[in-house]
């Protein structure tokens, strides 16, 4: 790049370790107040890697044709100059930020003085990539009502099939300081586009519209395609590259964002600026959105139960607490009764307390409860009975105030509940031996909840069932978030999972709970399940499954159907019922009410397996 003002050999050395890094600011140049001479185009701005190479410098005159004005949120515009270099590398768009609301418009040729910045959604500590931006703007008009760039078209032939560079190691993992390779990998495909105006052609819907107005589509049809018309995630290594968050330009007042389900097709031409976002990352932002084409996507029924066979479920309920909506418990009582065929046993998570987020010391469940199992039996599902143990005030993570627990519901007609000496929030229940065969202390009871595992997160509830004599041990968990990982589209490559780290633990505490029962009794029916909030493939399964104590039943659906839950256009595996090796023979099915719908009444679909004790 060209440059008045010559950097030291020390210097430039420092420039080079914090681009690769992706901590730098500003750069050596800026820092010595220093501004170029010369003019500047889009490209020589955007440069060869993630970092512009003029990150922090004054930039004078950068001419483009205005592609995208935002009104709302992070305002700016998008400017794309039509003289392209030769290089696939370089971008030819950027996002002036304006931050108040703009006063350009779709086709004007514009110049832009300002500050070249590199902005990071989310912060720093996101783990995002930046966005290269123009900061601190003075625009002049040159002329309006000029044709825009053609838009570059993102498809199936232009998406690499890699997903992302190997970071750099003496970097941290970072590919910041990499030399962006856009038809080897589709990560360096979509930078070395970002602000640039694209388009996709019909693409079918993957990720349903959310309440923030935006949904996500797959421009590779064939690419690990879900039973449903989803795109799943099978590995770590599958993140699939098709994928694209779809935005629109227009303020919702103005246009309605449509609703969509996944398996629905957005058909027609999409074309706008792409910009990268804190919630999911490369993102087109449309100017022109296309139109919504409905599929056949229906909510799933699952099989009922055979009169020998045991059905047990488990069931995110997403925050459920007497200050929510008759609506959204009657909605989810009908779920339990005609789309999970009432299950002798079902485990809940997110059950609040019975004031909710109210922070006062509440603890107490029974309302909540009481009102759902009235719910379920005014749909025409038996009249479940309830089994918990309440939390200690603050102790278990979740919505501040709400106290989230584990619940277990069971038909007393069908199956009947063992109690022994109820545990409390503290109290571990244990596994002794009674008449030969496993029992635990106390039931309902906790599992290790003293272990530094489960601080600020969920215990384990563990109960005692006996279906046509036969005893079945059931634990029921909501182990720690995803909340801290990096996302797919980070910087750094692999992206970091800090949070997995918590979740191995608790695997393992969970597996070894089942291994002294499993000691005790070698043929003892156990089921693991819950949220678990991690995909079958993880390192959290494998600690769970470890030495053969538990097989994780999802494993036994074919791929196209492994999810219970859709994120950024990804469907993959929370929610897992997990089998002693006792329970050879089994149904299992993800039940797909929610996930893939725009109209949920929780982000999770339930999972429901039968067997024969």
């Amino acid at each position: 790049m060209r440059s008045s003002h010559p950097r030291s050999a020390a210097v430039a050395a420092l420039v080079a370790t914090a681009l690769a890094t992706g901590l730098l600011v500003g750069s050596a140049d800026a820092a010595e107040g220093s501004a170029s001479a010369d003019p500047v185009r889009i490209h020589d701005i955007q440069g060869t890697t993630r970092i512009s190479p003029l990150n922090g410098r004054q930039v004078a005159d950068v001419e483009g044709i205005v592609t995208g004005v935002r009104t709302y949120g992070s305002r700016g515009f998008w400017i794309q100059d039509p003289d392209a270099d030769d290089d696939a590398a370089t971008s030819e768009g950027v996002f002036v930020f304006t931050n108040a609301v703009p006063t350009v418009a779709v086709g004007d040729a514009v110049k832009v003085s300002g500050t070249v910045g590199e902005y990071v959604p989310g912060g720093a500590a996101s783990g995002n990539q930046s966005v290269t931006q123009i900061s601190k703007p003075v625009v002049t008009a040159v002329s309006s009502g000029n044709p825009l760039p053609e838009a570059a078209a993102i498809n199936e032939y232009t998406v690499p099939a890699a997903y992302a560079p190997a970071g750099d190691p003496a970097a941290g993992g970072s590919i910041n300081g990499l030399a962006l390779e856009p038809s080897r990998h589709a990560l360096d495909f979509y930078e070395s586009l970002e602000g640039m105006n694209v388009r996709i052609g019909t693409s079918r819907v993957v990720g349903a519209t959310d309440p923030y107005a935006e949904l996500w589509v797959t421009v590779k049809g064939w690419e690990n395609t879900a039973k449903r018309g989803g795109t799943v995630y099978g590995s770590y290594e599958s993140q699939n590259t098709g994928r694209l968050q779809i935005q629109q330009l227009a303020p919702l007042a103005q246009q309605p964002f449509p609703v969509a389900n996944v398996g629905d097709k957005l058909t027609g031409t999409t074309e706008g600026p792409l910009d990268f976002n804190q919630f999911g990352g490369y993102t087109l932002v449309a100017r022109t959105l296309g139109t919504v084409k409905a599929g056949t996507l229906a909510p799933e029924k699952t099989k009922a139960q055979a009169a020998n066979e045991l059905a047990v479920a488990t069931y995110n309920v997403e925050n459920l607490d007497p200050t929510d909506p008759q609506e959204k418990f009657d909605a989810l009582a009908k779920a339990v009764v005609e789309n999970l065929a009432s299950p002798d046993v079902l485990a809940l998570e997110e059950i609040q307390d019975d004031n909710g987020a109210k922070n006062d010391g509440t603890v107490s469940a029974g309302q909540t409860l009481a009102k759902f199992t009235a719910a379920i039996a005014a749909a025409g599902g038996p009249s479940y009975q309830w089994r918990t143990v309440d939390p200690e005030d603050k102790k278990d993570g979740g919505e501040p105030g709400g106290n989230i627990r584990q619940v277990f519901l069971f038909n007393p007609a069908r199956v009947s509940f063992t109690e022994r000496a109820p545990g409390d929030a503290v109290t571990a229940t244990g596994v002794v031996q009674e008449n030969g065969k496993a029992a635990l202390t106390h039931s309902p009871g906790r599992v290790d909840p003293a272990n530094p595992a489960w601080a600020d997160s969920r215990k384990p509830l563990a109960g005692e069932f006996v279906f046509r004599g036969k005893t079945v041990f059931v634990i029921a968990n909501h182990f720690g978030s995803k909340g801290g990982d990096e996302g797919l589209v980070s910087h750094h490559q692999p992206p970091v999972r800090s949070s997995e780290a918590k979740r191995l633990l608790q695997a393992q505490a969970v597996n070894g709970f089942v291994k002294d029962i499993l000691a005790v009794q070698k043929n003892a029916n156990v089921l693991v399940l819950g949220d678990i909030n991690d995909f079958e493939f993880s390192a959290t399964t494998d600690a769970l499954a470890d030495g053969e104590a538990l097989y994780p039943a999802v494993k036994s659906l074919p791929k196209s159907e492994r999810y219970s839950y859709v994120y950024q256009g990804n469907a993959q595996v929370l929610d897992q019922i997990l089998t002693s090796p006792a329970i050879k023979q089994f149904s299992y099915d993800s039940v797909h009410i929610n996930a893939e719908f725009a109209n949920q009444n929780s982000d999770h679909d339930p999972q429901v397996l039968r067997f024969r004790p």
